[in-house]
């Protein structure tokens, strides 16, 4: 009688602990993206490099606290593919370390929303350079190179953030964080401000952000349609630097849109895109233009061949994508993008 008992409270056991892990998960995710490329800037000889766009690997938890209250965390780290090395992100360390610079953040969600505690990317970014950004998910040389990134340059970073998002309403989200700097010693930084809002039904995409820290701001407003084959998209962005890209007197204020199209045959993408930079108001002959043509080929859901031209065009003032005044960038690639 003692052994019955003793079996079937082990049995109760085991399916009590499978009933608490299935409430929990975590999940493995990454890209591996990989391109040939022959760059070449003005005054300097073209060159062979194998190019990594913008590699990651990352884990995605959440787990059921019951009565529609869920925790959740994302640790992401990027890599550089052509090397194995820890990636030196544009956001995060130079060092070229293995580090969770990308994102590292808990929330808590429930029917009032979600409550984000960590280090994570303006959600500004997400809903208007990257949603146009079709071609390559605006990674490598064919990156958005003219979008007045808030992190970069307005100093919001993506570190020491509380954020803020709605429940869906028909289509409708609103993303909120401040940025917090902490009064390092012998810095000036202030807290930083992010904003985003995003509408999606159906074929119908629009988006809107808002960044602004220390007299810097970025305000951007994205739309994107998609009819039988096509898709079309463009942003338009209001930006002024005060401190930033040239410290005391500021760069001015300036304008800066993106048109993109997509046409879809079977497993090809045919992709076209152009921005344009105006010049900053406190600095004469600093317009840009970027162009971009690409093909993708999806071999399967998660993984696509694909080639692209991109040339940016920079002013006598301007150095877009190659740190030098005046001179311009172009390459030709082809490149493996495998998602898991």
């Amino acid at each position: 009688m003692q052994k019955t008992t003793r079996i079937a409270l082990a049995a109760m056991a085991l399916l009590g602990s499978g009933a608490v892990m299935a409430q929990s998960s975590v999940t493995l995710y990454g890209r591996v993206n990989t391109s040939v490329e022959n760059q070449k800037v003005t005054g300097a000889s073209s060159v062979n490099v194998l190019q990594n766009n913008s590699s990651r690997f990352g884990l995605l938890g959440s787990e059921d606290l019951g009565g529609g209250l869920k925790a959740g965390f994302q640790l992401e780290s990027g890599f550089n593919s052509d090397d194995g090395s820890g990636s030196a992100w544009t956001h995060g360390p130079a060092n070229g370390s293995l580090t969770f610079a990308r994102q590292s953040e808990v929330n808590l969600s429930g029917g009032f929303g979600m409550v984000r505690l960590g280090n994570f990317t303006p959600e500004s970014y997400y809903a208007t350079a990257d949603y146009v950004s079709m071609h390559n998910h605006d990674t490598g040389t064919s990156a958005d190179a003219l979008y007045y990134d808030p992190v970069w340059f307005g100093g919001l970073s993506t570190k020491n953030k509380i954020g803020y998002r709605t429940p869906n309403f028909g289509g409708f989200v609103v993303d909120a964080a401040m940025n917090l700097h902490e009064r390092e010693a012998g810095t000036n930084n202030k807290n930083g401000y992010d904003l985003a809002a995003n509408y999606n039904n159906g074929p119908l995409h629009l988006g809107a952000g808002y960044s602004y820290v220390d007299s810097n701001y970025q305000v951007g407003l994205r739309g994107l349609y998609t009819f039988g084959q096509f898709t079309v998209g463009a942003y338009y962005q209001r930006n002024k630097d005060d401190n930033k890209l040239v410290p005391v007197t500021g760069a001015g204020t300036r304008n800066n849109y993106r048109l993109s199209g997509m046409y879809v045959l079977n497993a090809s993408e045919f992709h076209v895109n152009v921005g344009r930079a105006g010049s900053w108001s406190k600095i004469s002959d600093s317009a840009a233009t970027q162009w971009t043509l690409g093909y993708n080929y999806n071999l399967s859901k998660r993984t696509k061949v694909y080639a692209f031209y991109t040339k940016v065009n920079n002013k006598a003032n301007a150095d877009y994508l190659t740190g030098s005044a005046g001179d311009d960038f172009r390459s030709v690639a082809m490149g493996i993008r495998h998602n898991f």
